[in-house]
């Protein structure tokens, strides 16, 4: 009586199922509420019932009975023999087990989340919802996966993961792109250290409305923007944890990446930066590319010092304890402007080595050596270490560069022609420009010691000491040599003039500047002492040259011999002064329209010529006013006086 009861039970309740469940979910419903409601009624047997309905009606027993969810009449109840026989033939198909309701479960549950038409994470309870289904669906498929008995019932459990993980990877690509659309979360233990509340550098979520600031001016580039709220950065990571977990990893790490990328660009365009090819920028004239520097370098340190290392910062909490996705996606997020600017970096070091170009390319090379260490630990994983190579690379191309613009100077020198003379002995242009230039950099000692000792790889990045007593460095040497090839090159220019004179006053006009500039700079600490000493024993003997070229005829003509020998013959005293002058006359004509440049070595030479022309000429005037002989006065044409006025006069064509 007791199977009776039971088996009209069934009957009863496969009606009610035929005739109410007009879908799959309304017929598992139904089916848990009878199951619920009494004991005698698993949902096992209830399976097992109904399926042995179906194949009775398939086979034409049924009286006509419709499919689950069709538009048929309602079929007259089953009497309880034919219930029993339906369950006795219930092995005739496999019963539903509980993993296959589980799926249609989280089917159920996970389609209503996916067709929604607003962001998930936009209601934080549905967020959390939407989590639990994705976890127990995820440990179905490990599950189902583990006991490979059921393949079709595992790959409509993937196919369901597939397009739950699609609707995460939008879910996690909108809350990095527009954290603002979620729901107002409250830090908890993940990524809050209390601290990351208070950094209000940048916006994002939490942060205002307006973007990152990028393109703002900045000069202390230790500082780190935070893009996303620790709330933001909890929401992506518990996605990035399930899109993980399900194997879905790499697709994670492509979507963080695209959605940071646009940000990176973004940023890096309101610098001012335009992709430029290596032959683009070799063919761009030097003033252009000036103007691109000025701009690379801010730029430079403002990724590789403060966007860079947020980003990593961003990923490593994003993916925290999610290995390697994580790197995987910053590396991706990052690489294509750092690469941009790397590539600018190279093609300006295999560009023109012009020697205006040094002092630009000296600071880009401080901008990269400088970030060198801090770079480090945020390319410290395999692959990232690729692009901390390359920046060291452009480093180290940079300070072959400045090597190269050395050896161009000199061979600017070389080549400066020795056609046109500098005017009255002056300063020559390629004198001033090349003692400015060294003075100038010297200005960036360090850097120059520092790539002329070597590689900057060699060293790991850390600047070379320089010892300031030296003179010996590898730079202190390449300027001495530098030094003498401007030497030699003045020599040669001093032949151009006929005038043995003028060629003495050129050189002792760029000698002079030489020592002027070469005291009062580094230049002095970089040549040392001794080549001081022998520049100026240089000038001291052109200085020398110079008094014999041109006075030493005049005194010698103003000769009279000696006190005791007798007196000179009036004739000859008389034929002597107008030697003299004429002499004088001619000098002056000449020489006061030369020029020496620098004021005290005038003085000084004035007073040489004075000291070596005044005493024999002031003697030979005594000597020819105590003489009987007349017409003398005819002669004296200059009183000493006269002649120190002109003598003072001379060399004044700079000045006039």
């Amino acid at each position: 009586m007791a199977e009776d009861g039971e088996e009209k039970l069934l009957a009863t309740v496969q009606h009610i199922v035929q005739t109410l469940g007009s879908s799959d979910t309304m017929t598992e419903d139904i089916l848990k509420v009878f199951s619920n409601y009494d004991g005698r009624l698993s949902l096992d047997k209830l399976y097992a019932a109904r399926a042995a309905a179906a194949a009775a009606a398939s086979g034409g027993g049924g009286g006509g009975a419709g499919r689950i969810g069709g538009e048929h009449s309602m079929p007259a109840s089953p009497p309880p023999a034919a219930a029993a026989a339906a369950v006795s033939a219930a092995g005739a198909r496999p019963p539903v087990t509980s993993m296959e309701r589980t799926v249609r479960t989280l089917d159920r549950q996970i389609s209503q989340f996916v067709a929604m038409d607003r962001l998930i994470w936009a209601d934080s309870a549905d967020a959390d919802a939407f989590l639990e289904a994705v976890d127990d669906l995820i440990g179905t498929v490990q599950e189902l996966d583990a006991a490979g008995t059921n393949r079709a019932l595992l790959d409509r459990a993937d196919e369901l993961l597939s397009r739950c993980m699609a609707r995460l990877e939008d879910e996690f690509r909108a809350l990095i792109e527009r954290p603002d659309d979620a729901a107002p979360v409250v830090p908890g233990g993940f990524g809050s250290d209390g601290s990351d509340e208070e950094d209000d550098f940048g916006g994002g979520d939490g942060y205002g409305d307006e973007p990152i600031p990028i393109a703002k001016p900045v000069t202390d580039y230790d500082v780190v923007i935070d893009a996303l709220s620790p709330g933001s950065i909890a929401n992506v990571h518990q996605i990035a944890k399930r899109m993980v977990d399900a194997g879905f990893g790499r697709e994670c790490a492509e979507a963080y990446a695209e959605a940071r990328r646009s940000f990176v660009d973004e940023s890096v365009a309101r610098l001012g930066i335009r992709p430029r090819t290596a032959e683009e920028v070799h063919a761009s004239p030097w003033e252009e590319l000036e103007f691109d520097i000025a701009r690379w370098i801010p730029a430079f340190n403002m990724v590789f010092c403060i966007l860079i290392p947020s980003e990593r910062r961003l990923c490593d909490r994003v993916f925290d304890d999610l290995a390697p996705f994580g790197d995987l996606a910053f590396i991706a997020a990052v690489r294509t402007q750092a690469l941009q600017l790397i590539s600018f970096g190279d093609a300006i070091s295999s560009s023109s080595r012009a020697p205006e170009r040094l002092f630009r390319v000296v600071d880009m090379y401080e901008a990269v050596r400088d970030s060198l260490p801090d770079l480090d630990p945020v390319f410290s994983d395999p692959y990232s270490a690729t692009l901390r190579a390359e920046v060291s690379t452009m480093c180290n191309t940079l300070g072959s560069s400045i090597k190269g613009i050395f050896m161009e100077l000199e061979n600017l020198i070389r080549r400066d022609p020795a056609r046109v003379a500098a005017p009255g002995g002056g300063i020559h242009p390629i004198t001033r420009y090349v003692m400015n230039y060294l003075r100038a950099a010297c200005g960036s000692r360090q850097t120059l010691e520092e790539v002329m000792e070597g590689d900057l790889g060699a060293n790991g990045g850390a600047p070379v000491a320089v010892d300031p007593d030296r003179p010996t460095s590898s730079l202190a040497v390449h300027i001495a040599w530098i030094m003498d090839v401007l030497h030699k090159n003045l020599d040669t220019k001093s032949k151009i003039y006929r005038d043995p004179s003028l060629a003495s006053i050129f050189l002792l006009n760029n000698g002079k500047y030489i020592i002027q500039k070469v005291n009062d700079s580094e230049l002095g600490v970089l040549l040392g002492d001794e080549w001081i000493k022998q520049m100026t024993t240089r000038v001291r003997r052109w200085s020398v040259d110079y008094q014999r070229t041109t006075w030493g005829k005049v005194t010698t003509v103003l000769q009279t011999g000696s006190p005791g020998i007798g007196g000179l013959p009036a004739k000859a005293m008389l034929q002597k002064l107008r030697m003299f002058n004429t002499y004088f006359e001619e000098i002056f004509a000449t020489q006061s329209e030369w020029v020496i440049a620098d004021e005290q070595l005038r003085v000084d030479i004035r007073a040489a010529v004075e000291d070596s022309v005044m005493p024999v000429y002031a003697s030979l005037i005594a000597k020819s006013k105590s003489s009987p002989e007349t017409g003398r006065d005819l002669y004296i044409k200059y009183t000493p006086e006269d002649v120190v006025a002109r003598i003072h006069h001379l060399f004044e064509g700079a000045v006039k």
